[in-house]
């Protein structure tokens, strides 16, 4: 993973790197040390794709949601 990537992965999930580190629990300086200091890990892009799929998700099944309660006639 590179430096565009990264950042690309970061603007698809509608996160910055504080939040980032907020959610993954790793601290905000070493999140901010990748690609500078120290090289990405290479977990960081399957947790990045999965973030931005479980978003895609729970949109969709704020859509479906409607058609799938139970309505009282």
């Amino acid at each position: 993973m590179d430096k565009n990537e990264f950042q690309s992965l970061l603007n698809k999930a509608g996160i910055n790197k504080k939040r980032l580190s907020e959610l993954s629990g790793i601290p905000y300086a070493t999140v901010n040390a990748w690609g500078s200091r120290t090289p990405y890990p290479p977990y960081l892009k399957f947790m990045l794709e999965n973030y931005i799929k479980t978003l895609d998700m729970d949109k969709i099944v704020e859509v479906v949601k409607p058609y799938t309660e139970n309505k009282e006639d």
